[in-house]
């Protein structure tokens, strides 16, 4: 089994977030107000090439903290964890604290 993925061209490896369904204290939240689809890039691939030959990098980089979009990217599973592909431009944001 892999143990780990390099992506191709411009696409991105993403670790979705899972929000907290309770507080610390107990209390339990209501789904709509912990929803906010972002994600950890794990991998990120070398890029697209444009006319010339150049590769264009992706937009992100491993770590950040990543805007997805509600439907789209491809399901990966590697070992245990489930990812989630998508194209660079596909992510709509970096989110930063």
């Amino acid at each position: 089994m892999a143990k780990r993925l390099i992506p191709a061209l411009n696409r991105v490896l993403v670790e979705k977030i899972i929000p907290p369904s309770k507080t610390t204290a107990g209390i339990l939240l209501p789904e709509t107000s912990t929803k906010l689809n972002s994600g950890k890039v794990i991998s990120v691939g070398p890029g697209l090439r444009n006319s010339e030959g150049n590769t264009i990098p992706p937009a992100v980089k491993e770590g950040d903290t990543v805007l997805l979009p509600e439907y789209g990217g491809t399901q990966v599973k590697l070992g245990e964890k489930e990812y989630v592909l998508y194209r660079d431009e596909d992510i709509l944001g970096t989110l930063h604290e």
